[in-house]
């Protein structure tokens, strides 16, 4: 008998939420890799994926190696590849531990991979785009963990003075009194890995348009090896979800003892047919490719409606 070929590579898995697309891949203690296209934001990078080379910001929300494994050769690719230097956005902890893995990698290439390394704290935010920043929350994980928000800061003006001409406004701000109303749209939520706790019912996580959430554990009767591991148990996640105002929810980290149809069964039956509607696995290639392809046709639909009028 002649050798079996080597088992094919997962494809990404890929959503579309407008505006927004989630894609990446995630399989816990193999890698977790998410990218934002929109928003030039990569979440963690067990190994380097070609597409999230793209990504200007790659922030890691904690120090395991499905989660970090491919920072280094991330680096070094977008240097390779003319990108530019790669910035780095981790917790401040383990700013002095990210430094000492770059710095082997300069003594076993004898060559330096250029980087920028910003650190954050919880409730610390860094601009990402004009009025989107990118702010850290405390999450709780078997070494120094957090997770991120995307937020939108937006202005609005103040009721009682729409109307008012311009010059008016101008005369207003000029004397100093606010004339806007400022507001927050958290667009985008990141768990990385955590037990459940306060910190996800924050209103940067509960009220995000989007809440991209590790769920590791299916099974009912994993819930103690859940806790052990200080992950998400699909319990936790359904009474979670009760609370959640997110337009959408992305389900990643699943590992491969659980089957995606056994995963998705589960999630429907705790979460209900209402909530499972915009629940989605990452990694549920099929369903996720028929959803798009829906979309496509919709999408192909009011084009033509369009040009017909």
């Amino acid at each position: 008998m002649i050798p079996k070929p080597p088992p094919r590579e997962g494809n990404l898995g890929f959503l579309y939420l407008p505006p927004f697309r989630v894609q990446g891949f995630s399989v816990a203690g193999e890698n977790t890799c998410v990218m934002i296209p929109e928003l030039d934001v990569c979440f963690d990078v067990g190994q380097c994926l070609r597409a999230s080379l793209a990504a200007k910001f790659m922030c890691i929300s904690h120090g395991h190696m499905d989660h970090i494994g491919g920072l280094a050769y991330w680096c070094s690719q977008r240097n390779f590849q003319g990108m530019g230097p790669g910035t780095i956005v981790c917790d401040k902890r383990i700013e002095s531990d990210i430094r000492g893995m770059m710095d082997g990698f300069v003594q076993l290439e004898r060559q330096k991979t250029p980087y920028e390394l910003l650190t954050i704290e919880p409730g610390d935010e860094i601009e990402i785009k004009n009025n989107v920043v990118l702010r850290a929350y405390h999450t709780e994980h078997t070494c120094p963990s957090i997770g991120y928000a995307i937020v939108e800061k937006r202005t609005k003006l103040k009721t009682e003075l729409q109307g008012l001409p311009q010059d008016k406004l101008r005369e207003l701000k000029e004397r100093g009194e606010e004339i806007v109303n400022h507001l927050e749209v958290p667009l985008i939520a990141y768990l990385g890995d955590t037990l459940p706790g306060p910190h996800l019912l924050a209103d940067d996580v509960r009220k995000a348009k989007i809440i991209v959430t590790e769920c590791t554990f299916f099974e009912p009767e994993h819930k103690q090896r859940a806790k052990v591991g200080m992950h998400l148990h699909v319990d936790d996640l359904a009474e979670w979800r009760q609370v959640t105002e997110c337009e959408h929810m992305v389900v990643t980290h699943i590992s491969r003892r659980t089957h995606i149809p056994y995963a998705r069964s589960r999630l429907n039956e705790a979460l209900g047919e209402k909530l499972s509607e915009t629940t989605h696995l990452l990694m549920d290639h099929r369903n996720n490719r028929e959803r798009y392809e829906h979309q496509e046709a919709e999408a192909a639909r009011r084009e033509r409606e369009l040009q017909a009028r």
